[in-house]
């Protein structure tokens, strides 16, 4: 009997429920539906070009992955979330595309045909390669994630897994700054946060935040024009690895947007439906020299 695999389509029904998996098949292919390299969105799921409209920022990943199930299931979902993705099926493969210096993100599966996922990473950093990478696999042995860890991947992800995981640690490496760019005072637009003294000023005017308030703003701040998820929000903010079944997230995001933004001609906090939460500054006020 076949595994259930919970699929993109209807993920979105089910994204609250903590129980909903992907299973790894127990027999594995090597061959690809998506053929050498294609680059794949999905059919219709490519929302990239919406997410470029919005200003967010979209994350071209490189999937190397030999089971046709796992590969369609995370090329549809990461599609329709609105990354771009190509799809190979073999370490040597993934390796020579590593090389391509305009990924983003590399998500690995550590059981491939030929070179295998920790051979493919070992190689791709003694080559220069510094993409993040992430591994999937069924290998949930501490021995295993350290091995993998130290061969230079930045975070493991074992089967079976929920979506919404899958995509939360997905843009939590694909944002991930460089140390050097971190700095004490962020700004947005007319809105800056001082990490040191924690003021929040818009346009000239101090913004009074309760401490949640200010977290959440920070994390988005941090992440400017990107979309960050509600799961990645509850873990960085709230400290919380599962779903809580509430709506703390939403109702912080209404009382924060309701400083920050209301007061002000032009809205800088932008909710995507069913996807997360953004900061940045409209195309249409830059335009108009805000």
């Amino acid at each position: 009997m076949n595994d259930a695999v919970l699929t993109p389509e209807n993920y979105q029904s089910d994204e609250q429920s903590s129980d909903a998996v992907v299973a790894s098949s127990p027999g594995r292919s090597t061959s690809s539906s998506q053929g050498d390299g294609a680059e794949v969105f999905g059919g219709s799921s490519d929302n990239s070009s919406v997410y470029a409209e919005y200003g967010a920022e979209v994350l071209k990943i490189l999937l190397i992955e030999d089971d046709d199930e796992i590969a369609d299931y995370a090329v549809n979902g990461l599609s329709q979330a609105g990354h771009k993705v190509d799809a190979v099926v073999n370490g040597e493969e993934g390796l020579a595309r590593s090389k391509d210096a305009g990924y983003d993100l590399l998500v690995i599966d550590r059981m491939l045909p030929g070179m295998d996922g920790l051979s493919m990473i070992k190689a791709a950093r003694a080559c220069g390669v510094d993409t993040p990478a992430l591994f999937l696999t069924s290998l949930s042995g501490v021995e295993d994630r350290v091995a993998g860890l130290e061969a230079g991947a930045n975070d493991y992800l074992t089967k079976p897994f929920a979506f919404s995981e899958l995509l939360a640690r997905v843009n939590a490496l694909g944002r991930e700054p460089a140390v050097s760019s971190v700095t004490d005072c962020i700004a947005v637009g007319d809105l800056t946060i001082d990490l040191t003294n924690g003021t929040v000023v818009r346009a000239g005017v101090k913004i009074e935040l309760l401490p949640k308030e200010y977290s959440l703003l920070a994390e988005l701040m941090k992440n400017e024009g990107r979309v960050v998820s509600r799961a990645m929000l509850l873990e960085k903010v709230w400290d919380f690895y599962f779903d809580p079944k509430t709506r703390v997230v939403e109702t912080h995001i209404s009382r924060l947007k309701a400083k920050i933004d209301d007061p002000f001609d032009t809205p800088l906090l932008h909710e995507h439906k069913k996807v997360g939460y953004s900061l940045y500054v409209p195309r249409t006020a830059v335009a108009e020299g805000c």
